[in-house]
């Protein structure tokens, strides 16, 4: 892996306030979605991020991408402190990080042809010369697997998969450096998931491009990423290599995700011990105390609730946020 850090994040934490009602609009509570996230993506590489629907993933690639202000902590981008700048540094810093969105069809202008989709980022360059727009953009299509001729089609004439392929070539179109790729296949068919990842992997080893990969499906997951955190309400509760988070899970809400991944061999599917989590997700407006897991944790115990488990080495070889491991 290589050793030198593109993006990190310290101590982000992104809250919400709720229940502004009445003239004066007082807060009566506050959503914590991000709550104290430390990660750092390596140059080449790719960080996965998984969890529970609710959990702050889409709002923690959304704080790291600065398209929300964090509440407190910082970002960095090649060590240099993006967490609170503005205008045109911000604009200069956007064209090493793009992000490429879950909807392919929310996400692109439907008044707006391939061309003019994909050509826009690269107005904002330093030296932009708009009679080299057509050819730059049919190359980006060419490399993403669209034909060029379809320049000057429109999103609603392409298939899901061709969609995304779209917003993957407006994201590489200024040449970033890092991606961030909220759940980039989740509303794709299984086949064409398939060929969006093999896509992603090669225009990471041809350009040397980081990812932060958000899935739900830990089998993707597996596939693409270098390092794996897992996320529960805000926090991240365990993080590794493939092989460590996948092999030696340590924490039990991993180990229930871990066991509800399906497996296509029915004779192993049957033999499988499925761990099924008792109760509801607890609300991020008010999480329990100590360790947010102990309300759903089998293994909970009263040390749980009193002192919020850091996330630490365990003897496990990588960081597990639990007080009883397994």
């Amino acid at each position: 892996m290589s050793s030198e850090v593109i993006l990190e994040a310290i101590d982000v934490i992104k809250h919400f306030p709720t229940g502004a009602r009445g003239l004066l609009q007082r807060t009566t509570g506050t959503v914590k979605a991000v709550d104290g996230v430390s990660l750092q993506i390596y140059t080449g590489q790719t960080l996965g991020i998984v969890g529970e629907s609710g959990c702050g993933k889409s709002t923690l690639a959304r704080v790291l991408m600065r398209l929300l202000e964090p509440s407190a902590g910082s970002v960095k981008l090649q060590g240099e402190d993006i967490t609170h700048i503005h205008g045109q540094h911000l604009r200069k810093v956007r064209s090493q990080m793009q992000m490429v969105f879950q909807d392919p069809i929310a996400s692109l202008n439907p008044r707006h042809s391939v061309g003019e989709i994909i050509s826009t980022p690269l107005k904002f360059l330093e030296g932009h010369h708009a009679g080299s727009d057509k050819a730059r953009v049919q190359e980006l299509m060419n490399l993403v697997g669209l034909n060029p001729e379809h320049y000057n089609r429109y999103p609603h004439e392409f298939s899901g998969g061709q969609r995304q392929r779209i917003g993957i070539a407006r994201a590489i179109a200024v040449n970033p450096k890092i991606i961030v790729a909220d759940e980039p296949v989740s509303a794709l068919d299984v086949s064409i998931q398939a060929q969006i990842l093999n896509l992603l992997e090669k225009l990471q080893a041809d350009f040397g491009l980081s990812y932060v990969f958000i899935a739900h499906d830990l089998s993707v997951v597996r596939h693409i990423a270098d390092q794996v955190a897992v996320m529960y309400l805000g926090k991240i509760v365990e993080i590794g290599s493939p092989e460590d988070v996948y092999g030696i899970t340590a924490h039990p809400y991993t180990k229930a995700l871990m066991s509800a991944v399906p497996v296509a061999n029915p004779r192993i599917a049957a033999n499988r011990h499925r761990i099924v989590l008792t109760g509801d997700v607890p609300s991020p407006v008010n999480p329990p105390s100590g360790c947010r897991f102990r309300t759903r944790c089998p293994k909970a115990q009263e040390l749980c609730a009193q002192d919020e488990p850091l996330l630490l080495d365990r003897g496990h070889g990588h960081p597990v946020a639990c007080h009883f491991p397994d």
